[in-house]
């Protein structure tokens, strides 16, 4: 066994809360052998269609396929899509009652057209409705989370920026994780920076990271020793970062930083550079999603910090070498992490 064995076994244990924007991802594939003489364009012969869930949906699925409990919250249109959505989710054990439907929205859908392997064009459909007056969070969303909240081991907010994910959402839910003494993480959207506050961390990858950095003003910079908006070496990603996170006044931040791997922070604590275990990359779709999944996973399970984020570490280099947004299996993540040893 490998030495996180304890934490491994009580992922079956867990049950984590997933909020955030929901998305429906559609591959259609085939293969590629002329060009239309309508235009210089490809023509691609349909082969497959296959739906898999996105966005929020995507880090339910991938805690499901770790063996955890998944309660999803939501929000999806009156339409086709949303029902697909929903099926998809409930085929894969994962709770649903919490997905609200919104008359004012389309369930969001994101089409890949692929062919021999490789993705030629992506087709989104979303319309962007913020729940600025808290209407729908109020009628919806807040009684069932208040409802069910002492059921949940740990939290993760999902911001896709697709207007879900709001203030009082997010203050919301910190106080109640707070309370109970579960961890939260967020995915974050970096126009949201100052949303999340109080949470136990927070996600980005080295671009979300770079434009965070952007957004702030000079003076804010120079005031938490941030000298520059590049992360572009190790040494600035550990300088930069360690600004960042005090700045925000987090527990903890988590850059991934793609082939470097990724680096963490903690307060009164050095920067722990912790370098990828992928051997082969072949998509980086979803892999946010599976690095946001298991690290909480892993501490809602026990794990510090430390050992959850190295545990993350080694989902993420087994799902790049995926096609599409693809989950991490717990019987794949025990084979990376014995392998290690």
């Amino acid at each position: 066994m490998t030495k996180y064995a304890n934490i491994l076994s009580t992922f079956r244990k867990c049950h984590i809360l997933v909020v955030g924007d929901l998305i429906l991802d559609q591959y259609i594939k085939g293969t590629v052998d002329r060009i239309s003489p309508e235009a210089p364009v490809p023509i691609l012969l349909q082969k497959e269609v296959f739906y898999t869930p996105g966005g929020a949906a995507n880090v339910a699925n991938n805690l499901g396929s770790l063996g955890a409990k998944v309660t999803v919250v939501g929000r999806v249109g009156s339409d086709g899509e949303g029902e697909l959505l929903k099926k998809s989710l409930q085929d894969r054990k994962i709770l649903t009652t919490g997905i609200m439907v919104d008359g004012r929205v389309n369930t969001i859908l994101k089409t890949r057209i692929v062919a021999h392997q490789q993705q030629m064009v992506r087709i989104d459909r979303e319309q962007v409705v913020d729940d600025s007056d808290g209407r729908f969070y109020d009628d919806k969303i807040a009684p069932y989370i208040h409802r069910n909240f002492k059921d949940f081991d740990g939290v993760i907010i999902s911001d896709y920026g697709k207007g879900i994910v709001q203030s009082p959402l997010v203050d919301d839910l910190t106080s109640l994780a707070r309370k109970a003494g579960v961890p939260i993480v967020v995915d974050p959207k970096v126009e949201h920076l100052k949303f999340y506050g109080h949470v136990t961390s927070i996600t980005p990858n080295r671009k979300e990271a770079e434009t965070a950095l952007k957004s702030l003003e000079p003076d804010t910079r120079k005031a938490f020793g941030i000298t520059t908006t590049r992360l572009d070496t190790l040494d600035t990603v550990k300088k930069v970062g360690t600004g960042l996170l005090s700045y925000l006044g987090i527990d903890s931040l988590l850059i991934t930083l793609g082939e470097d791997g990724m680096c963490l922070f903690e307060e009164g604590r050095e920067p722990l550079h912790i370098p990828t275990r992928a051997r082969d990359v072949f998509d980086v779709s979803g892999a946010g999603d599976t690095v946001i999944s298991v690290f909480t996973l892993a501490m809602a399970a026990g794990a510090e910090k430390k050992a959850a984020a190295d545990i993350a570490n080694h989902a993420a280099g087994i799902v790049v070498a995926k096609i599409g947004t693809a989950a991490v299996t717990l019987e794949e993540l025990i084979v990376s992490l014995k392998d290690q040893q």
